[in-house]
């Protein structure tokens, strides 16, 4: 699905291609991301699709939902919670996932490595 790079940004798919409230996979420098377009909050995430706890990759399959202004989703395999923005899992505070930089460019989510 990656398709070109400008300025460390990577057209990923267009913003068609998403679901609301839901998650989409694609592949972001060798590595599963999964993408999220929240309709309360208006805006796309961008997080690892890699479950720690479950050890598989299945993020993007969770479910999405919210908590004191703290948008999340929900693992599908042991329901642990992680917050879209900053990655840190609302249950174990100790554990945190990986996050990405999300834009949307002339209708196309774009990525790319958040600093």
């Amino acid at each position: 699905m990656e398709k070109t790079v400008n300025n460390d940004w990577t057209d990923i798919c267009s913003v068609t291609d998403l679901t609301p409230n839901a998650g989409t996979c694609a592949l972001f420098n060798e590595q599963q991301v999964a993408i999220f377009l929240c309709k309360q909050s208006n805006n796309v995430y961008a997080i690892a699709n890699y479950d720690p706890f479950g050890q598989a990759n299945v993020l993007s399959r969770g479910l999405i939902g919210s908590t004191k202004d703290i948008v999340y989703v929900a693992s599908p395999l042991y329901k642990q919670r992680f917050d879209l923005l900053t990655g840190e899992c609302l249950d174990s505070p100790e554990h945190k996932i990986k996050t990405f930089a999300v834009r949307i460019e002339n209708d196309g989510v774009q990525l790319k490595e958040a600093s």
